[in-house]
């Protein structure tokens, strides 16, 4: 058997590893150039890495002063540079020379490191460039750590799209570059729902649906997932309502003795609270062996769009006797409780916390939340002068806040207002329409809503329809108003009958207001009467086991005849339903619902 080569077990380089001072390293290097160790490439190559973590003065010097420095030399460097993030302008000085020097040319080793920089501000716009050079300097056929490394930068910079045509160009993605794509997935759904402040939306579901579609191919292609892989899995599930499969993936990592981390705990937490088990969220939370600012974020939230806000607010101050500093999502969330029970003075309070005891400047989100507190209680105007009293200009997710506002209130001038201003931000959102559609037609102003429902057609908008999915046996089933696809859609609409009349029998009054269209009495109960949720609930009872929840996720805010319907449906058929539309979730029992009629 061949015998190592002496210059990599050499002595001296163990004592590198122990290394902790400027004045020790000197020592060691004088060593290496007495013993001759400085005339080889590997300890040359550990004396830079380990003296780029003490002073990279230091190390600079050194790396000037080698005669013959090897492209191997440069990567060794540019990787510890870039791994320690403050020297990035270093790395990519060091990569310029790489393109000057006349005998040295970069190699597929050369990129990944760079690329990993170009994912942090101000180097983003560096990675176009990069991928040029990638063409330029290498091979066609550049290995996988190369391609992973474009996928991971793409992905990292919002290119979704081009982050999937790089990933599939890679013949057998390892572990890494799965987990790339579909964090990618997760991230982009993410930052949708984040953006426009729900995550009931068309963009969220299907980006959320191509995560499952790509975790079933990874498992087909017999690589096993890891703590990180299921992360996005969750997040997907979390955005779906796929309570069946989220919960498939925890006893996965109970059974593979995967590590329940803060980060994997703190997406149970979402993904639970999201499929409408906040119950399961908490304890959860509680069995937690570490928890973070996150960990806390994600249970107050989830306990604010249940509805149980006092809890939420408990919790926030539980956190602070931890020693935990609330961040930007704290606020958020915890401004959120108070919003969802109507306690304004402590949401006040919190939102003047902001600055006053964290020295933190109040964020659009900040503002929205606590314009938000202030229209569901009916504060408009109090809610419109701290929107023209802020520092920064309104974005339409203020503006149609101020709406829904408005119109749950009866305020038609100021709906008038915030609607004017979401035109000029969001011409082609129908729900802001919509909304003040609704107000007009809640007064009998059937003039105004023809004249909205032709500015709309004038303008090519079309009114997002209803749909509601739930989850059955893991099949997620959706409907749409009106719809009659659905296989079972006899029998759906059988039970729909049976419903009406059994809601009839105990007094229940449809709220003909609620549509939007001036058409006789009867008609408009019927128009109800066929709202998405109604047939999910109407095909849940026929299909479901009877003692089990029914759940629900809708695509809009569910109307106020929806709402009444579906407390005395819960009592009439004994059926808890939890219904989570765009804004938070209702647990309906027994003839009542979580939300107290406050939503």
């Amino acid at each position: 058997m061949k015998s190592p080569n002496p210059v990599f077990t050499h002595p001296i380089l163990q004592l590198l590893q122990k290394c902790r001072t400027l004045d020790t390293l000197k020592q060691i290097h004088a060593q290496m150039i007495a013993t001759g160790l400085t005339l080889h490439t590997y300890p040359l190559s550990r004396l830079l890495l380990f003296s780029s973590t003490l002073n990279i003065t230091y190390t600079l010097s050194v790396f000037n002063q080698i005669p013959n420095s090897t492209i191997f030399l440069f990567n060794t460097l540019i990787s510890s540079l870039v791994n320690q993030k403050h020297h990035t302008h270093i790395a990519f000085s060091l990569y310029r020379r790489i393109l000057s020097h006349k005998t040295v040319k970069p190699n597929s080793y050369t990129y990944p490191s760079l690329f990993k920089a170009c994912g942090l501000h101000p180097w983003v716009h560096h990675g176009l460039a990069l991928h040029t050079h990638v063409l330029k300097f290498l091979e066609p056929t550049y290995d996988h750590f190369v391609q992973a490394s474009l996928l991971n930068y793409y992905a990292n910079s919002g290119k979704l799209g081009v982050a999937r045509y790089l990933f599939d160009q890679i013949s057998k993605p390892d572990l890494a570059t799965w987990n790339s794509i579909l964090a990618a997935y997760a991230s982009n759904a993410s930052d949708i729902s984040a953006y426009n402040g729900r995550s009931g939306s068309e963009d969220v579901t299907s980006l959320s649906v191509e995560t499952l579609y790509l975790f079933n191919e990874m498992l087909y292609s017999l690589v096993r997932p890891n703590e990180v892989t299921l992360v996005a899995l969750i997040s997907a599930c979390a955005n779906l309502g796929a309570l069946c499969l989220g919960a498939w993936a925890h006893a996965y990592i109970l059974k593979n003795n995967l590590r329940l981390n803060r980060y994997v705990g703190t997406a149970f937490i979402g993904m639970y609270s999201k499929c409408g088990c906040i119950g399961l969220a908490y304890q959860l939370f509680d069995r937690l062996s570490q928890r973070d600012t996150s960990c806390y974020n994600s249970m107050i939230g989830g306990l604010a769009i249940h509805g149980y806000g006092h809890r939420a607010l408990d919790l926030y101050e539980k956190m602070k006797r931890e020693g935990l500093a609330p961040d930007h999502i704290t606020f958020v969330v915890t401004m959120c409780a108070c919003s969802h029970i109507g306690s304004v003075d402590e949401g006040c309070k919190i939102f003047d916390s902001i600055k006053e005891i964290y020295g933190i400047e109040p964020t659009l989100e900040h503002y929205g939340c606590v314009i938000d507190l202030l229209g569901r209680a009916g504060q408009l105007t109090e809610a419109e002068e701290k929107m023209r009293n802020m520092p920064m200009k309104p974005n339409a997710i203020l503006w149609r806040s101020l709406l829904g506002a408005a119109r749950v209130h009866g305020n038609l001038e100021i709906g008038e207002v915030a609607l004017k201003h979401l035109m000029e931000l969001e011409p082609e959102t129908s729900g802001n329409y919509v909304l003040l559609s609704n107000m007009y037609a809640g007064i009998n102003k059937w003039e105004d809503v023809k004249k909205i429902r032709k500015l709309m057609k004038d303008q090519g908008i079309i009114k997002i329809p209803g749909s509601s999915l739930v989850e059955m046996g893991g099949a997620m089933h959706e409907f749409i108003t009106g719809d009659k696809t659905h296989p079972l859609s006899e029998e759906i609409y059988l039970k729909l009958e049976e419903i009406n009349r059994r809601l009839q029998e105990y007094g229940h009054k449809p709220r003909i207001k609620e549509v939007l269209f001036d058409i006789e009495e009867e008609e408009k109960e019927d128009a109800l009467s066929y709202h998405s949720e109604r047939l999910a609930i109407a095909f849940a009872l026929i299909a479901a086991d009877s003692s089990a929840p029914i759940r629900i996720i809708k695509n809009l805010r569910i109307c106020g005849d929806c709402h009444a319907s579906t407390k005395l449906i819960s009592m009439i058929y004994g059926r808890q339903i939890i219904v989570r539309d765009r804004n938070r979730f209702h647990h309906f029992n027994d003839g009542t619902c979580s939300c107290l009629d406050y939503w």
